[in-house]
């Protein structure tokens, strides 16, 4: 049962994605602090990812590539810039050129991951994913681009890697 939740605010600037796991919140942390297995779900099943650099400090940087079906690179960037163990992790997000470096021709966002447990059951562990743009033309390239299936597509993947 993955993505339970979608709610996009065009006022607000924001999508927030939810998701629920019949896992533990330190399971589902670690989805994100270790590279190896982020790069199993991150990106949608066609596009998997490879992270180059995964620097899980406040201040510390990821960059990474997607590689589509035919070869296709897209690249981005994350900058951390908050991270409380097992429960919250906040980051810019870019996309980025070929040498990594980030795209000022793209939109960015402010990313926060909060991680928690369900208190009704207790055994579930819901994760919500808010993206902030800086504008809604932004808001609506990301959108018109896929951001909102490949999400999904994505977050879909990680129940068999827990």
């Amino acid at each position: 049962m993955p993505v339970t939740n979608i709610e996009k605010s065009p006022e607000n600037l924001t999508m927030v994605v939810t998701s629920e796991f019949e896992a533990e919140p330190g399971r589902v942390w670690q989805m994100w602090a270790d590279p190896r297995l982020l790069e199993r779900w991150w990106g949608p099943p066609t596009w998997p990812a490879t992270f180059v650099d995964h620097e899980f400090t406040v201040g510390g940087r990821a960059s990474y590539f997607m590689t589509g079906p035919d070869g296709d690179k897209a690249r981005g960037w994350w900058r951390f810039e908050a991270i409380e163990p097992t429960h919250r992790i906040e980051f810019a997000d870019g996309f980025a050129d070929q040498d990594g470096e980030p795209d000022d021709g793209m939109p960015t966002m402010a990313v926060r991951v909060s991680i928690g447990q369900d208190g009704a059951s207790g055994s579930t562990t819901r994760m919500a994913i808010e993206s902030r743009f800086d504008s809604i033309e932004d808001m609506e390239k990301l959108a018109e681009m896929g951001m909102e299936e490949g999400i999904t597509l994505a977050i879909g993947q990680i129940d068999d890697l827990l």
